[in-house]
């Protein structure tokens, strides 16, 4: 007699597909940002109830107050002056403040000749130039442009510099021994290892750049959004006080979203993260 025996095929299981997950992980996180968002706006909309017109404009006045400052282009105006000194002012500060970091955390005379000056410079606020710059400068856009620049260059030399010294020291011993030379180790070990350091810098800069132009705009400017901010208080506009402050917030977060995506593609072999 012969028994034959069957064995019930295991159950295949479907692993989900990537594209799938990431696309849930996205409508999860587009729906948390629309909740806090809508739970934003309630409170600012039951403040405003409580205080009054006078003191806090509500989202839908101000909503209004935008479209009337949109109409007639004292908004559009505002923020391309703005966006214009900004992206000058930082752009010219990652730039050279990248490089003299490098040079502060490998060569150690160098760091030596400048340190007094940045630890000296860097704890004075761009705030406390504004009057000396409109002096030397005048009130064009110079004078804003060097403060938003004195704003950024001692913010990315310090990252950089950091991300520097944080090398691991037996990295560049190895490099040493094999022949390497100080070219090579800056090309392939330092800055692979800092760029995410610069990167940090960089974003910390452009949001202290944000702090710096309102105040230099207040003084010695007819056209931006710190001048928009100080009109509206002179008239007696809180509504078009809150339209400039919000327009800062979200030209803030859209520039940081933007660097941070423009890194992650660029430098994203060197650990660059969103």
């Amino acid at each position: 007699m012969t028994i034959t025996t069957t064995e019930a095929a295991a159950p295949t299981r479907t692993r989900p597909r990537r594209g799938s997950r990431a696309g849930g992980q996205g409508l999860r996180t587009f729906g948390l940002y629309v909740l806090a968002v809508a739970v934003g706006l309630g409170v600012w909309q039951l403040v405003a109830m409580k205080y009054g017109p006078s003191l806090v404009a509500s989202p839908s006045q101000t909503l209004s107050a935008a479209g009337e400052l949109a109409s007639d282009g004292t908004l559009g105006n505002s923020v391309i002056a703005s966006s214009r000194r900004i992206l000058i002012g930082w752009g010219l500060g990652v730039l050279v403040g990248a490089p003299i970091g490098l040079l502060i955390g490998q060569i150690r005379i160098v760091r030596q000749l400048l340190e007094p000056y940045i630890e000296f410079f860097r704890f004075i606020p761009p705030v406390a130039f504004v009057t000396l710059a409109v002096v030397w400068l005048g009130i064009g856009e110079s004078s804003k442009i060097v403060l938003i620049f004195y704003t950024a260059v001692f913010i990315v030399t310090l990252n950089t510099s950091a991300g520097v010294m944080a090398v691991n020291e037996n990295k560049l011993r190895a490099a040493a021994s094999l022949g390497a030379s100080r070219r090579q180790v800056l090309q392939r070990i330092v800055l692979p290892s800092t760029v995410p350091y610069i990167l940090t810098g960089a974003r910390l800069a452009m949001g202290n750049s944000f702090l710096t132009i309102v105040s230099a705009e207040i003084v010695a400017s007819q056209v931006g959004l710190g001048s928009l901010i100080w009109t509206s208080r002179n008239y007696g506009r809180i509504d078009w006080v809150f339209v400039g402050i919000i327009t800062l917030g979200v030209l803030g977060l859209v520039y940081d979203r933007v660097l941070r995506v423009i890194a992650v593609r660029v430098l994203h072999k060197y650990g660059a993260r969103v």
